[in-house]
Order: structure tokens, then C-alpha cells, then sequence
């Protein structure tokens, strides 16, 4: 026999005025109240089975449906029942249900499976009552008040924003019927308008509620309203069991909203992630393809003939420097921040690591950027290289020019000349005169031997150039040397022809032998030194042109001697027109051994005399030239000294400032951000220096002693300087990313900060393998080489070997941090799927936004289980795919 009057202890679900008197009579009220509203109480829970009872006390009799009720409200199995219809079958299966209400805690007293057998009205709804309480409202708990009280307080919260209900029962409180109206307009507003609503009016309000409920929220009609308005006091119990179904209804939509809330939220960051790994795929594509087209344009070596198509290629390199690749280098770090944003991002939310396609590392794109830099400086040496060899030929072309020019003129009509066969008819003085003159012509030949040579020398030197003309140059060389070849041959021939008539011939005219002896020197002395006055010249530095025009100085110095020497070359011919006036000499002719005369020698010395201040004034000019050279070197040097250490200096600040600990982040983002702007600043300087580098090209400047930075060198520690800044900021700003999102206060940042500065002993900004590992085991990490291994591929994912202060940050913060985990979306999906192994696609619709029921339905896969049915989804499989290495 058990007694259903008394509950000791802990497990009393009720005050002493509310416990069921076994030796009264229900208020007869009361009692119908009771059957309606706890046989459908019993019929919401046993139509889960596929049964409902009709007759409350008659129903239960053979404890078959009473232990079957107790199975689906406890979610536990009963001992096997009796399937006999005889009367002990029946008591042993009330008996049953009796011990499990029994093992729940609940003390029963003075009720026996009898009486239930026996159809006992006041017993049976005793029974189940208690059987209300202890599954029904028992569990419910509100600001630490439970059961009876709990479920009060929760109806006194939800209800008080309603002026005209004031709950303070769960009687006649509920008369009126606007609490119930209230309960439902306070979760679900759209199904009733309370406004509407009047307090005099309770059988409409009661009826609304009564309608409301069953219609939209799951909850059976288990009150009568004609009951509760004819009852001076409505029964506690039936008003108690009806709200406890409110509460039920309300609290299992907030669970659906909290889990549908949980998986919109590790939607929305899967979404977000997606997103940024595509837009970092096409930004590394893009700057991929941008690398290797510009790459076989900078290793084309393809030279040009001429200066002017040389001069526009390097003008081409200097727009690409200019225009087409700053861009890039902005790219280059955009992508870097990206890259590192949203690994940290990944981290923050649980994911692994983001790994680039193949070819697209962040390691790949900085190995073809070094690629790109290697040729472009390699591209530059051979411009500059191209231009100086073209710069060389054309000089050495003029040359070969020039001089061909000078010793075709001197050859024409020499083979004529050695030709002719005069002297067979001469006299003996005509003989004589012949024979000198032909001597006199060996001498000059011999003193244009140095001239062919010149000639030959500069021609081989074009070819070993690869001059663009060297076939019309050699032709011309060879045409030279073939004449040179036949002249001396013809020389030889007349010599002999000469010398053989020499015994014929006795006298010789000396004073023009003389005469054509020390003119043919002189003249060929006036020659060179006319060659040499108009030759072209090619210097780069003060040093060499004041070499040239110390040179000139000494010519100009033995100016008087030469003029003596043409005296006395005058002076000679002078001699001979006084002999043959004196003597009267009948000469017919000129001077027989040279063909040179006192007015081809006066002509001659006045053009050396024209041309040396021409040559002053030359020199003069490139000397000043020199000069504007040599100040802009200065100029350049100047600034460069000064803006090379100032990067220096900044790159090593920032480098202090990433290590150093004075103050929060955002102190820190603030200062770095003002620092940023200062250099930014600074860009006018280094465009003045880029502007004075520009005159220096201009001006073939290709050296500067005055320094050891090149442009080369201040553009590439201005773009480190930039991404340095940029890279800074950005881990900056995720530390501040990181330490939000996972609560961490600014004295821990500043121990995690002093613990990794003390393990970063090159103070780097990055510890090795080594240096983690020893500042872990300080900490207080037993590591061995798997646990250390697992926990190096968490903070170095790409295998570099080092570990930056961002992921030691995210490590020291990842034990303690708040994240979604695979099992918490997967419970989460339960519930949403009312503990189903599976979920449908109108269950995704109704409970979560449209973009991300879509997300899900396009991503999960068809549910196999034993117990799917069709349009299943696993939910499981799509929840553990979120943490780990899918296509998601």
C-alpha cells in the first residue's frame, strides 16, 4: 500500500493545503475538473504511442496504458507487463508502475495497487497527479525557485509587462482568462490580438486561449471555460497541469531559437571564410599571371642596333618601375594581410588552416617575386651594359670613318701615279728628280703604314663588338687593305725601275729633295695633328677630360718649334727660286720629289691654328658638362646618405615597437598608425630622389663615389619599410582580433608578450623550434616528441620552423577560449530536429533564414540510416565536416 498524502524532504512538490486527503471528498468541481484536464494530459503523452485512454479510473485498470505512460514521459523501460486478464496480472502491472514512480524518489503512502484495479475515481487521480508533478513540474526551475513556486514565478515574469493580469495563483487567478492570453501573446504576438481583449469578457478570453493553444501550439483543450467561470475557485491542480503544458511549449521554441541562433552564427563565419579563401585564390592568381608575363619581357636580351631604340627600352623599364609595378608591390602585401587575417580568423572559430592551391602559397608568390626582382636586375645591368657598347661602337664607327676617309683621299691616284712610265723619256735630271721623288713617296707610304694599321685594328675591334654594319665595314677595310697591298707592290716594282736608270743620272737637285724630304713629315705631322684636334672624345668623369686637356696643353706647346720648322721647310723653297733666278734654271715644273707646296703647307699649319681654339672650346664645354655631372652625383649622394640610414632606422624601430610591450593594443595600433603616416610623409623625399636619379640617368652618370646606395637600393628598403609597417599593424590588429573574440585581458597580453620576448633571443619578432619548445616546458608543459609535433603543426601550419607572437598568442588562449565545437552543432541540429537522427528540409526552412536552410540543404548529405525516410539530411557528417578537412 503506498500513501500518496506525504512527500519527505527534498523531493515535498507541494505545500501541506495542496496534499491530496485520502479521507475526503473531492469537491465534486474539482474532480470533473480534474478527469478532463488530466485525461488530456495523459492522451498528449500516449498519443506519442499511438493510444489515448477514454476513461480515466477505467482505462488504467489493467496498468497496462499506466505503465506505457510512464515509458513515454520518462523516456526509460518498464518491466516486461503481464498480458493476462485476470486480476493478479492486473495488480502486478499497477505494482510495476507503482515501484518506477517509487524509484523516481517519490514517496507514496496508503495507496495500494488495489484500489487502482478496483477503479478507485479519488486514487487514480491522486496517482496521476502525482505522477504530473513529479515529470511535469518538478524539473521546472526559475531564478532558483523550482517546481509549484518555479513555475508561479515564471508566469509572474512573462505576465508583467501586462497591466490588467496579476498572477498570484494558480486558481483564481486565472479566471479571467487574459493570463493565459497573455502567456501566448508574450512569445507568440502574431496569434493573438490582445489588444482586443477585455477583462469583463472572460469566456471569450478563456475560449481564444483554450483555441490558440490547441491550434497553433500542440497543447490539448484540458480545461473547460464554463467550468472555471461557474467555480468560485478553480482546481489548483488542473490549472497547474494546463500551464505547465505553456511552459513546455515556450521553453522548447527558445531551445530551437538558441540552436538555430548557434548554427546561423558558425554559418555566417563558414561563409564569411569561403568567401575570403576565394578572394585570395584571385588575388594571388592574378598576381601570379601578372609575374609571369612581366618575367620573359625583363629576360629578353634581344639587343638593339642603334642608340635610340636602346634609350626607349630603358625608357620602357623606367615606366614599368613608375607605374606598372608599385601596384603590385601594394597587391604583394594586400595579400599577405589577407592571408594572415584569415588564418587568424580560422583559428578564432575552430577551423584548420586555410592551404592555398597548389602553386599559390604564400612561400610561392614570394619565391616568384624574387624571381621577377632577379630579373629585373639583371634586366637594368644589361640596358646599361647595351648602351655603353653602343655608346663604344658609334665612337669607334666615326673613328674608322674618319680615318678611311683621310687615307682614301691620300691613296686616290697613287696607283696612277706608281703606274706611269715617264721615266723613259725623262732626262738625266728629270731621272734624278724621279728617283727622289720616288723616295720621298716610300717615306710617306711607310708613315701611313700606322694609319692602315689604325684602320685594320679599329675594324677588328667593331667586329668583336658585333656592330650592327661590321659587313660594310669589313668590305671597306678590305677594299683599304687590298690598295695598301697593290700600292706597295707597285711601289717595289718602280722603285726597281728607277734604280736601274739610276746610273743614268747624275745630278739631283738637293735643295728639293731636301725640301720634299722634311715637308713630307711635316706635312703628315700637320695631318695627324688636324685629325687628332677634330677627333671625338668620350670621358665620364673631371679626371679624364682634365687628362685631354692637359694633353692639349703639350700639344699647343710644341706649336713654336713646329713653326720653325715650317720656316725652315719655306725657307728651303725660298733657296730654290733664288737659284733658279740667280741662275737662271730653266725648270720645268714643280718640285720633282713631292707633290707638296708652300701653299699646301701654309693652308695646312693655318687649319691647325684654326682648329686649336675649336679644341679649347670643346673641352671647355665638356669640362663644364663634367662639372654639372659631378654636382649632380652630390646632389643624388646627398639625399641618399640620408634617406638610406633613416629606412634603416625606422625598420629597425618597428622592429623594436612589434617586441616591446608600452601600453594596451590599441595604444600600440595608435602609435604604429601615426608612425605609418609619418612615413607615408616621407614619400616626397624619396620622389625627390627618384627625380634627381632620373637626371642621372639622363646624363649617363653609371657611377658615384660620393656613395654606396644606388636607387635600387632605397626603392627596395622603401618597400620593405611599407610592408614592414603594414605587416605590423595587421598582427596588431589581429592580437586585438584575438584577444576579444577570446576575452583575454591586457595584463595577460602583457605576460604572453614578456614570456615570448624572453624566449625570442635573437629578438626577432619569431622564436625557432627550439626557443617554443623550451619557454613551453617553462610554463609548465610535460612535452614529448608526438605532443610537441601536434602542437607544432597548430601554431606553424605552414611548416616554416618558426612561431610568430600571433599563433603563441592563439595557443596560450585556445584551452581556455569559448568556441563552437563540431558536438555543439551537432546537438544543436538534434533539437532542431526534435532528437532525430536526422533532419528535413522543411525543419531547416522553418528554423533557420533562408540564405543559410539553402547553405545546409546544398551541402548535406542524404541521410542512410536504418531509420531514414525519404528527403533525410545527416546533419551528423555536415557538423563534423565543419571542423575539419572537407570542401565546405
Amino acid at each position: 500500500m503506498y500513501n500518496m498524502d506525504q512527500y519527505d524532504g527534498e523531493e515535498n512538490y507541494m505545500q501541506p493545503e495542496d496534499d491530496w486527503d485520502r479521507d475526503l471528498l473531492l469537491d465534486p468541481a474539482w474532480e470533473k475538473q480534474q478527469r478532463k484536464t488530466f485525461t488530456a494530459w495523459c492522451n498528449s503523452h500516449l498519443r506519442k504511442a499511438g493510444t489515448q485512454i477514454e476513461n480515466i479510473e477505467e482505462d488504467f485498470r489493467d496498468g497496462l496504458k499506466l505503465m506505457l505512460l510512464l515509458e513515454v514521459i520518462s523516456g526509460e523501460r518498464l518491466a516486461k507487463p503481464e498480458r493476462g486478464k485476470m486480476r493478479v496480472h492486473k495488480i502486478s502491472n499497477v505494482n510495476k508502475a507503482l515501484d518506477f514512480i517509487a524509484s523516481k524518489g517519490v514517496k507514496l503512502v496508503s495507496i495500494g495497487a488495489e484500489e487502482i484495479v478496483d477503479g478507485n475515481a479519488k486514487m487514480t487521480l491522486g496517482m496521476i497527479w502525482t505522477i504530473i508533478l513529479r515529470f511535469a513540474i518538478q524539473d521546472i526551475s526559475v531564478e532558483e525557485t523550482s517546481a509549484k513556486e518555479g513555475l508561479l514565478l515564471w508566469c509572474q515574469r512573462k505576465t508583467a509587462p501586462y497591466k490588467n493580469v496579476n498572477i498570484q495563483n494558480f486558481h483564481i487567478s486565472w479566471k479571467d482568462g487574459l493570463g493565459f492570453c497573455a502567456l501566448i501573446h508574450r512569445h507568440r504576438p502574431e496569434l493573438i490580438d490582445y489588444g482586443k481583449l477585455r477583462k469583463d469578457d472572460p469566456m471569450t478570453n478563456l475560449n481564444t486561449a483554450f483555441d490558440v493553444a490547441e491550434k497553433y501550439l500542440d497543447i490539448p483543450k484540458m480545461l473547460d471555460a464554463e467550468d472555471i467561470i461557474s467555480t468560485l475557485r478553480p482546481d489548483e491542480k488542473a490549472v497547474m497541469t494546463y500551464v505547465s503544458c505553456y511552459y513546455h511549449a515556450f521553453s522548447g521554441k527558445q531551445k530551437a531559437e538558441t540552436a538555430a541562433n548557434r548554427i546561423c552564427k558558425v554559418l555566417a563565419v563558414n561563409q564569411e571564410n569561403e568567401q575570403l579563401m576565394e578572394d585570395y585564390e584571385k588575388l594571388a592568381s592574378d598576381l601570379l599571371e601578372w609575374i609571369r608575363r612581366t618575367i620573359p619581357w625583363l629576360e629578353n636580351r634581344m639587343p638593339e642596333n642603334t642608340m635610340q631604340a636602346m634609350q626607349q627600352k630603358l625608357e620602357d623599364f623606367r615606366d614599368y618601375r613608375r607605374l606598372h609595378k608599385p601596384p603590385k608591390v601594394q597587391e604583394k602585401c594586400q595579400l599577405e594581410i589577407n592571408f594572415n587575417t584569415l588564418q587568424t580568423k580560422l583559428r578564432l572559430s575552430n577551423r584548420p588552416a586555410f592551404m592555398p592551391s597548389e602553386g599559390k602559397m604564400v612561400s610561392d608568390i614570394n619565391n616568384a617575386w624574387g624571381n621577377l626582382e632577379g630579373a629585373e636586375k639583371g634586366y637594368e645591368e644589361w640596358l646599361l651594359n647595351e648602351i655603353r657598347r653602343l655608346e663604344r661602337l658609334d665612337h669607334l664607327a666615326e673613328k674608322f670613318r674618319q680615318k678611311a676617309a683621310i687615307h682614301e683621299a691620300w691613296t686616290e691616284g697613287k696607283e696612277d701615279m706608281l703606274q706611269k712610265r715617264d721615266y723613259e723619256t725623262a732626262s738625266l735630271s728629270e731621272i734624278k728628280a724621279l728617283l727622289k721623288k720616288h723616295e720621298a713617296f716610300e717615306s710617306d707610304l711607310a708613315a701611313h703604314q700606322d694609319r692602315v694599321e689604325q684602320i685594320a685594328a679599329i675594324a677588328q675591334e667593331l667586329n668583336e663588338l658585333d656592330y650592327y654594319d661590321s659587313p660594310s665595314v669589313n668590305a671597306r677595310c678590305q677594299r683599304i687593305c687590298d690598295q695598301w697591298d697593290a700600292l706597295g707592290a707597285l711601289t717595289q716594282k718602280r722603285s726597281e725601275a728607277l734604280q736601274r736608270t739610276e746610273k743614268l743620272l747624275e745630278t739631283i737637285d738637293q735643295l728639293y729633295l731636301e725640301f720634299a724630304k722634311r715637308a713630307a713629315p711635316f706635312n703628315n705631322w700637320m695631318e695627324g695633328a688636324m685629325e687628332d684636334l677634330q677627333d671625338t672624345f668620350i670621358v665620364h668623369t673631371i679626371e679624364e677630360i682634365q687628362g685631354l686637356s692637359t694633353a692639349h696643353e703639350q700639344f699647343k706647346a710644341t706649336l713654336p718649334e713646329a713653326d720653325k720648322e715650317r720656316q725652315a721647310i719655306l725657307g728651303i723653297h725660298n733657296e730654290i727660286a733664288k737659284i733658279v733666278q740667280t741662275y737662271h734654271v730653266n725648270m720645268a715644273g714643280t718640285n720633282p720629289y713631292t707633290t707638296i707646296n708652300p701653299q699646301e703647307i701654309n693652308a695646312k699649319w693655318d687649319k691647325v691654328r684654326q682648329l686649336v681654339p675649336q679644341r679649347d672650346q670643346a673641352l671647355i664645354e665638356e669640362h663644364a658638362r663634367q662639372q654639372n655631372n659631378e654636382r649632380l652625383r652630390r646632389q643624388f649622394a646627398n639625399q641618399a646618405n640620408v634617406i638610406g640610414p633613416w629606412i634603416q632606422t625606422k625598420m629597425e624601430e618597428i622592429g623594436r615597437i612589434s617586441i616591446e610591450m608600452h601600453g594596451t593594443l590599441e595604444d600600440q595600433l595608435t602609435h604604429l598608425r601615426q608612425y605609418e603616416k609619418s612615413i607615408v610623409n616621407y614619400k616626397p623625399k624619396i620622389d625627390q630622389l627618384e627625380g634627381d636619379h632620373q637626371l642621372i640617368q639622363e646624363a649617363l652618370i653609371f657611377d658615384n663615389k660620393h656613395t654606396n646606395y644606388t636607387m635600387e637600393h632605397i626603392r627596395v628598403g622603401w618597400e620593405q619599410l611599407l610592408t614592414t609597417i603594414a605587416r605590423t599593424i595587421n598582427e596588431i590588429e589581429n592580437q586585438i582580433l584575438t584577444r576579444d573574440a577570446k576575452g583575454i585581458s591586457q595584463e595577460q597580453l602583457n605576460e604572453f608578450r614578456a614570456s615570448f620576448n624572453h624566449f625570442d633571443r635573437k629578438r626577432s619578432g619569431i622564436m625557432d623550434a627550439e626557443d617554443f619548445k623550451t619557454c613551453l616546458i617553462s610554463i609548465g608543459y610535460n612535452l614529448g616528441e608526438n605532443e610537441f609535433s601536434r602542437i607544432m603543426s597548430i601554431v606553424d601550419p605552414n611548416r616554416m620552423g618558426i612561431v610568430t607572437f600571433q599563433a603563441f598568442i592563439d595557443f596560450m588562449s585556445r584551452e581556455t577560449a569559448d568556441t563552437d565545437t563540431a558536438d555543439q552543432v551537432m546537438a544543436s541540429f538534434k533539437v532542431l530536429a526534435g532528437d532525430k537522427n536526422y533532419i528535413l528540409a522543411d525543419e531547416l526552412r522553418r528554423e533557420l533564414p533562408p540564405d543559410q536552410a539553402e547553405y545546409c540543404m546544398a551541402r548535406m548529405a542524404p541521410y542512410t540510416g536504418p531509420d531514414a525516410v525519404p528527403g533525410a539530411l545527416d546533419y551528423m557528417s555536415f557538423s563534423t565536416a565543419l571542423y575539419g578537412e572537407s570542401d565546405l
